[in-house]
């Protein structure tokens, strides 16, 4: 992908994203990203917020384009930061990624072309697999603020 066909390459300041730590049944989603940017580890569902959403609908949105799933937001479970860098140190792409707790409430996993692979794990397991950065954080104190175990 070239700069001129990813508007989101080479940025001149941070693009502010959402994601959601989805809680059903005491397990959690997590999924692949099938682009190269990111796979094969495995996140949450989540992208970009557009001009006049708020945080909520923003994630709301994003999860259903991504997954088909309805969801009910909760508290911020945290936030982290994507920043890449080409081979000459510049700026490639720069997110910060607010995480929310949420709760599955309708509808069944189909995938995007943005997504790879979802699967529903335990929160406890989530160590275990290749994640982006800091993600088993996230879902630990995700799982704290909905009381999950």
């Amino acid at each position: 992908m070239n700069q001129q066909a990813d508007p989101r390459a080479y940025p001149d300041r941070p693009f502010l994203a959402v994601s959601a730590a989805i809680f059903r049944e005491g397990r959690i989603l997590i999924v692949r990203r099938a682009r190269a940017m990111t796979h094969p580890v495995y996140t949450l569902p989540g992208g970009v917020v557009e001009t006049g959403e708020t945080l909520h609908q923003a994630v709301c949105r994003e999860v259903l384009e991504e997954t088909g799933l309805v969801i009910e937001p909760g508290p911020l479970a945290g936030h982290r930061e994507f920043i890449q860098r080409d081979a000459h140190g510049r700026v490639l792409r720069h997110f910060v990624i607010m995480a929310f707790t949420a709760h599955w409430r309708a509808g069944q996993v189909v995938l995007n072309d943005e997504l790879s692979e979802a699967l529903w794990v335990m929160p406890a397991e989530v160590a275990g697999f290749q994640t982006t950065e800091g993600l088993a954080e996230i879902v630990e104190t995700a799982a704290t603020l909905v009381g999950e175990p």
